[in-house]
């Protein structure tokens, strides 16, 4: 499979920029901060539905129960873990794909579908290293259970330290890499895909160039999110439960064998809908907003070399 990744160069996608390092990890980890600004009530949402046994939860009747029940606040019940993370999460993300996109490339310069994806997939795997701790903690303050349970982040992290000990901060974390391999690879593949389909003119403004990057970003969320989702629904369950013997959430096997078994295929993909709301919108502000930053940071390091 490894060598697939050097043939079929001929296809081209889009060209690679001339970002460092340093400047792919803060334009990933500013985007990542904006999306979650916007967007994170619905991964409040979607952690609910996913972690309840019941079926046909819908996004906005679960949001309107939160409301009514809990008060608007617990929409953002446990956002200071992946604020925190979403620096070095975001960061990772894009530039981890820089770098494996530099190394991808064809000797012309080409990055095809299948490269992207690979790109996409190996920063993927780098990320959820960095975030599993967070999304641990996150799972576990949104978990409707846990309410009383734990009174903030801080509180969550010495509980569970002290119970179950930091190595537990990595549960969940085969089902993470699975699911941020298969949402990245779509997702940058996608978006390159897209571009084809939405090509920036010469003649085009600002405010159009901007829509036609989030209408790629918009499609590459929507095909991660629908190939990604049901390692979603397992990461959650995993790490919403502590490894122990009987535990039907010690693995992804024995998750996926018992959702299939006691609440069906359909429950596989609970949590779409939020997902898709999330992730979609989502993926387009990102790729917008990084691809600012970008530019803008690229601007700045071209004035000061001709300084």
């Amino acid at each position: 499979c490894c060598l697939l990744l050097f043939v079929g160069c001929k296809k081209k996608m889009t060209s690679g920029n001339n970002l460092t390092f340093g400047q792919s990890v803060l334009a990933g980890g500013v985007a990542g901060v904006i999306e979650i600004g916007v967007m994170y009530p619905t991964d409040v949402v979607k952690t609910r539905v996913q972690l309840s046994s019941q079926a046909h939860l819908g996004m906005w009747s679960t949001m309107k129960n939160i409301i009514r029940k809990e008060g608007v606040s617990v929409l953002y019940r446990g956002i200071l873990s992946p604020v925190l993370a979403e620096a070095p999460k975001r960061a990772t993300k894009f530039a981890g794909n820089e770098e494996f996109k530099k190394l991808l490339r064809c000797q012309d310069g080409s990055l095809p579908s299948h490269r992207a994806f690979a790109a996409g997939a190996l920063a993927g795997f780098v990320e959820a290293l960095v975030n599993c701790p967070f999304e641990m903690l996150k799972v576990r303050m949104q978990a409707v259970e846990n309410k009383s349970l734990y009174k903030n982040e801080l509180d969550c992290f010495l509980k569970i330290q002290k119970s179950v000990g930091v190595l537990s901060f990595f549960r969940g974390l085969s089902a993470h890499i699975t699911r941020n391999a298969i949402w990245n690879g779509t997702y940058f593949a996608s978006i390159g895909t897209a571009r084809n389909f939405f090509p920036t003119k010469q003649d085009d403004s600002r405010v159009k160039i901007l829509g036609k990057k989030f209408a790629s970003g918009l499609v590459g969320g929507v095909v991660g999110t629908s190939f990604s989702t049901p390692f979603d629904v397992v990461k959650s369950r995993m790490q919403s439960t502590n490894q122990a013997p009987g535990n039907p959430y010690n693995s992804i096997g024995s998750s996926l064998r018992h959702i299939l078994k006691t609440e069906g295929l359909a429950s596989m993909y609970k949590g779409f809908g939020p997902r898709i709301v999330r992730l979609g919108p989502g993926g387009g502000i990102m790729i917008v907003a990084f691809d600012t930053i970008s530019n803008w940071l690229m601007a700045l390091s071209n004035n000061n070399n001709n300084n």
